[in-house]
Formats: structure tokens, sequence, C-alpha cells
């Protein structure tokens, strides 16, 4: 089952796609987010919507993030098997951080830059739609929490994380817990390079579970003006879903409709820029990313000078 949410006449309504037939669910149905929030079985929700829905051409269909508001859009930093190569130093375990849900944008939706953004370029991400509400979830349980996945291209500002990085005496307690140490340490905060609005298009599609037996066999590709700057695959991640699942819910409650980004394919295509060099800033758009199995996100890309 493939699921996303649409704009009809200035209200959102969800479509649903089932055995290459999608249809529109009735108004009365209401959103994604609403039916995690009531704790109904979600799927055979829709499945009984879909039974009743009208046709859909999806060709004329306008795109919105397929959820409107999840309580929390979790990524995983560093989470590409070529990442550890670059790490001089850092943990053994998922690094996370969270993501504004109010950077997110549907498919076809605008890119919206400023120019003192400075360079901003793209990261193709697989995201997992988390199903079932858990705290310290066992790994060997940890796909019990999906309900399906998504795509999310977390754009990033390294101009903006620059700016945003301090070189300091950070405070610590002394060995005998009364002096107080100084210790150098470099710190970046990503509000701004990570999280401004449009830096999160998302969907267009979430297709559940037991159409992606397994998520570690994807190929994802990133095109920028058609022209293909990364072919990857989700064997490259380096924290399977099972591992951040289980060791993210030992410190966050996962809630039904939370949105986990898995990490950025990184592997460069023969011949092509490499991801950091594709400063949509300067060249603009538009933007595409496709998962095998998933399908395809587009955006263009408005630049206010």
């Amino acid at each position: 089952m493939k699921v996303g949410t649409v704009r009809v006449d200035d209200a959102l309504r969800i479509v649903v796609e089932l055995d290459d037939e999608p249809r529109l669910l009735d108004a009365a149905d209401g959103s994604l987010d609403l039916l995690f929030d009531s704790g109904a079985d979600v799927q055979e929700r829709l499945v009984q919507g879909w039974k009743n829905g009208a046709a859909a051409d999806l060709a004329t269909l306008r795109w919105a993030p397929p959820l409107r508001r999840p309580g929390k859009i979790l990524c995983v930093a560093l989470n590409n098997s070529a990442n550890p190569q670059r790490i001089i130093s850092g943990p053994e375990e998922p690094s996370l951080f969270v993501k504004p849900t109010s950077s997110m944008v549907g498919h076809g939706e605008p890119i919206r830059l400023r120019s003192y953004y400075g360079v901003v370029h793209p990261e193709p991400e697989l995201a997992v739609v988390v199903g079932r509400t858990g705290r310290d979830i066992d790994e060997q349980d940890a796909m019990d929490h999906v309900f399906g996945y998504t795509m999310i291209n977390d754009l990033t500002s390294p101009t903006m994380r620059r700016e945003d990085t301090f070189h300091y005496r950070s405070v610590h307690p002394g060995t005998d817990g009364q002096e107080l140490e100084y210790r150098e340490s470099w710190a970046t905060y990503l509000g701004r390079y990570k999280g401004s609005d449009t830096f999160g298009p998302i969907g267009p599609w979430i297709v559940t579970t037991d159409e992606i037996p397994d998520p570690h066999a994807l190929r994802v590709t990133c095109t920028h003006r058609d022209r293909l700057i990364t072919e990857d695959t989700t064997a490259n991640l380096r924290f399977s879903v099972r591992k951040v699942i289980a060791f993210a819910s030992r410190f966050l409650t996962l809630e039904a409709g939370d949105v986990i980004a898995m990490g950025t394919a990184l592997k460069r295509s023969e011949g092509a820029p490499a991801l950091q060099t594709v400063d949509l800033t300067s060249m603009g758009g538009p933007l595409s990313m496709s998962i095998e199995g998933i399908g395809t996100l587009t955006n263009p890309v408005e630049v206010d000078a």
C-alpha cells in the first residue's frame, strides 16, 4: 500500500494506492496524523477508506507532506558506511538530531532559499515512519514499530553550519566534584543549517512495510537538473533500522507518526560532482531523489536575492 496527502480545493485529503489503483479518500477520513493519533489500526482504516474512495489521477494531484505535523523528525548523523573514514573521533552508536516539522515541503512544492543562506546542498535519505509508540524497544522487536518508509532530502547549509559553530571553553565539574574544569570544545547548533523552512522535502508516498521486505536493499539516486549526482544503496547504512529504533527509544519515546531519517546516500556517481558541491542557492533546481520501491520526490528551487 502507498499512502500520501494531497491538496484538494485548499483542503488536505488522503490518497491511497492499492493494486496500482489510486483513490482519494473521503474528507471525513481526516488526515494521516489523526489516524495515528486515534490509536486505530491505521492500515485497516486506509484499506476501508480506499474501498469507498473515488478514483484519483496522480498527474493532476497537488502533493503535500504525507504527514502534516509528525511529533518529531529524528535524524541519524553520519550514518553512511563511507563516513567512518572521515570521522576523527566520535561515538560507536547512532548520533541523533531533530529536524523541525516546519521544514517539510511536499513533492512538487518549491524549496525556497535566500541568498544569505550561503551554500545549500542536498542529502537524499530513506526515512522510516513509526507506526506504534514505544520506549526501550528491543532490537529484535524494532520492526514491529515500523508502519512504512518514505524519502526525505535533508537539505544542509555548510555556510550556516560554519557561522553557528563555537570554539570555546566548556565548563565541567572537577574530579572532586567541587572545583570546575574548563576544557577546549567545539559545538555546532543545527537550528538554521538543517532546520530552515523548506529544508525537508518529503514524500510523496509512504509505502507500507509489506511492500518493502528489506529496507537495506534499496537503490537510492539523486539528480540535479536531470544530471545524476548520487547512486547509492541503503546497504551502505552504517547502523540498521533495527539498531536505530532500539537505540533511540532508550532516550526518546518513539510515537506513532514520527519520522526517522536514516542518513545520506553518499556514493558519488562516476563523472558527477560531489553532493556537497551542488549548491542550490547559486545553481537553482529542480532537484529529484528516488528510492527503489518508494518513488520519486522532485522539487523546484526558488531563490530570493
